[in-house]
């Protein structure tokens, strides 16, 4: 197992290394850079004024130079300004993660739980997999923009019971919760139909394996061997599965957080990026993909943990 942990940091580090350079040179190639958009702001400033800026920046050097001054700066932790906020980046990125992640672990948590009992119930009595399929057809098919309008219509503006959008500034963690219900079931049903589908047709693989009939001759409990023999074996995919969509979501549940008017890292990155933030986009864009990276790992672990076997 530790061997197969450095390994794969190892393998992060050459990944973000590359992503790094391959969105330097994207993001270096767009039409325009942030003293073109400067000028626009301000018709005052003379061409002299902007050559001088560009050197103070650096801007006047070639990419792959700023590309090595930036890359030199980053493993300093010198992570640099936020043109479009005005302020260091890291002031700007840290709330903006926390604030996906506690909304990402919420609904990962439900859609996982709900899906994965679901699935399991359906594996077991076979009469209630057309049910559970259909309604994991029904979430997977429904969009999460409109599913997220639909409940602000009917929890905030009909019934008012809770907030349509925003964060708690105040009033604890029962406040924080009732600013999270909304956006976090809107991802969680949306995310549901996954786990289902997946646990049951694990589940029902596992069910039919010789080990689970040896069991079940044994006279043991079936709700032992549900639980103790076939779950730990078909809950294997659906870690793999959990793992992609914390990497997902982390950077892609831009519409989610506009609806609700949620600060996140799929607002951030989309603001930084058409704003030409190039220091903001390229270490928000790698903080996404170093946490997909890292569930990932963390869904390899968990597999070994699970099943012994695979650390051979």
């Amino acid at each position: 197992m530790p061997r197969l942990i450095a390994a794969r940091l190892l393998q992060i580090a050459v990944t973000l290394l590359i992503l790094s350079a391959l969105i330097w040179l994207v993001m270096g190639l767009m039409p325009g850079d942030p003293l073109d958009l400067a000028m626009l702001a301000d018709p005052a400033l003379t061409a002299a004024d902007l050559e001088r800026m560009r050197a103070l920046h650096g801007l006047d050097r070639p990419l792959h130079e700023r590309y090595l001054a930036w890359g030199a700066a980053v493993l300093r932790g010198e992570f640099g300004f936020s043109r479009l906020y005005a302020v260091p980046v890291a002031r700007v990125l840290w709330p903006a993660l926390g604030s996906t992640l506690v909304l990402l672990g919420a609904a990962l948590a439900l859609a996982a739980g709900c899906g994965v009992l679901l699935g399991v119930l359906a594996a077991v009595r076979p009469r209630l997999a057309p049910a559970a399929d259909a309604l994991a057809i029904l979430a997977q098919s429904t969009p999460s923009f409109w599913l997220g309008i639909l409940l602000i219509i009917l929890f905030a503006v009909t019934l008012g019971w809770l907030p349509a959008g925003g964060v708690a500034e105040s009033g604890g963690v029962l406040e924080a919760l009732r600013f999270l219900a909304l956006p976090v079931a809107t991802l969680a049903i949306v995310n549901l139909a996954t786990y289902s589908r997946h646990s049951m047709a694990s589940m029902q693989s596992v069910l039919a394996e010789p080990y689970i009939r040896t069991a079940r001759m044994k006279g043991l409990p079936p709700r032992a061997v549900i639980w103790r023999h076939a779950f730990p074996n078909a809950a294997m995919p659906v870690l793999t599965v959990a793992a992609l969509d914390a990497g997902g979501l982390v950077s892609g549940a831009l519409i989610t957080e506009t609806i609700f008017a949620r600060p996140g890292m799929g607002k951030l990155i989309y603001d930084a990026v058409m704003g030409n933030d190039y220091n903001l986009a390229l270490l928000a864009l790698l903080l996404a993909s170093l946490v997909t990276m890292l569930a990932t790992l963390a869904a390899d672990v968990a597999q070994r943990l699970l099943d012994p076997r695979l650390a051979g």
